[in-house]
């Protein structure tokens, strides 16, 4: 890569991921990978850009440096934003746009206020030369912005997608408290599977855990069924953007997958496990079964357990979740020799029913609930 092309982005990351994250950055290509605080910091050129928003499974969003100016309140937030960029190239009336904001400044700390001081400075613009402005769509943009506030500075950039990137487009049927698509791809890649040996969750919920890993041993891209909003930016290259897309394509595997089975004692809950399956095309590769925990049957073959259990805080009750701990551990026990589990804990007086010794135990944010990705080798 040729220094002067390389683009300033960040990564928007589950807490807890950002060392995985900026793995994951450059083995697609990223320079100058900076972990931060639930993001990571980087440099690519366009083509790698591309490539991060096809085929990166972690990132919430990948945000697209344009421009720093100075900010102390409103007045340098309006001025500095028209100056940021041509605007008359990049987001003519036909256009529509939504702002996001993140961060705060002294005399800016309501984000509403702050998207609506960036709109205004935008349309007011429009208004003077065309006479008209951009509508604001806040689902379907075809310019997505992001301003980001902090220590008297402003940060604009561009978001490529519309939506989350942890939205891959095959889960219509949720629980009540489904684990988001790219923090289950990262606690996957946190475990170590070598994508070879069998994967089993027994308490499966929206077999959110099965069809990700499915998705990481087939290779298959987690963008190539979205929509982008950067094929509105101005410096957009098709050329590019065709070739990244081909060389997601042609990466898809087509050999059979290991065995990947999910247990859910709820019938309602496995049928809309079943349903994303199927939405995911992998009907063929995971099997959901519904019965309960005690009637568990592992592969033969030793591989990888992975586990999100209630927390008796969205969902169940401490008192009656202690027996699914317990019913769960003493399986393992009895059939598990041999086999790594992985357990989401987020209560951990509940942990202790498993009578398991955990060997490993790492910070995580799962939707705003301090949790552990807890390691145990059972034996």
């Amino acid at each position: 890569m040729r220094q002067e092309k390389l683009i300033k982005a960040v990564a928007v990351l589950p807490k807890g991921l950002e060392t995985e994250g900026a793995a994951e950055l450059k083995e697609l290509g990223a320079l100058a990978v900076q972990p931060l605080r639930k993001a990571v910091a980087f440099k690519i050129d366009m083509a790698g850009l591309y490539r991060l928003y096809i085929q990166a499974r972690l990132p919430f969003r990948l945000l697209r440096e344009v421009t720093r100016f100075p900010c102390h309140g409103p007045e340098t937030l309006y001025y500095g934003i028209q100056q940021a960029l041509n605007w008359e190239l990049w987001l003519p009336p036909k256009l529509s746009f939504r702002v996001d904001i993140s961060g705060h400044a002294s005399t800016l700390n309501h984000s509403h206020f702050t998207a609506l001081q960036v709109k205004n400075a935008l349309v007011d613009a429009q208004r003077q030369r065309w006479g008209k402005r951009s509508s604001i769509d806040c689902k379907a943009p075809d310019l997505c912005l992001h301003l980001h506030l902090g220590q008297e500075e402003a940060v604009l950039s561009l978001d490529g997608s519309p939506g989350s990137l942890h939205r891959r487009g095959y889960r219509p049927a949720v629980g009540i408290a489904p684990l988001k698509e790219n923090l289950a791809a990262g606690l996957i890649r946190l475990t170590g599977w070598n994508r070879q040996i069998p994967l089993v969750d027994p308490c499966c919920g929206s077999a959110t855990f099965l069809i990700e890993a499915a998705l990481i041993a087939s290779c298959r891209a987690p963008g190539l069924g979205r929509t982008f909003c950067l094929k509105h930016w101005l410096d957009f290259n098709p050329v590019l953007w065709q070739q990244e897309w081909s060389r997601a394509q042609s990466h898809k595997l087509r050999q059979p997958l290991p065995q990947l089975v999910g247990w859910e004692v709820n019938p309602l809950v496995a049928e809309q496990a079943r349903t994303n399956v199927s939405m995911a095309g992998l009907s063929r590769d995971i099997i959901i079964h519904t019965d309960n925990l005690s009637r568990l049957q592992l592969p033969q073959t030793a591989g990888v357990i992975v586990c999100n259990p209630p927390y008796g805080i969205r969902i169940g009750h401490e008192t009656n979740l202690r027996s699914l701990y317990s019913s769960l551990g003493a399986v393992l026990r009895e059939q598990g020799s041999g086999w790594d589990l992985w357990l989401l804990s987020g209560n951990p007086g509940l942990t202790t029913a498993l009578r398991l010794k955990s060997c490993r135990r790492i910070p995580i944010d799962n939707g705003g609930l301090n949790c552990r990705w807890m390691h145990y080798v059972i034996r």
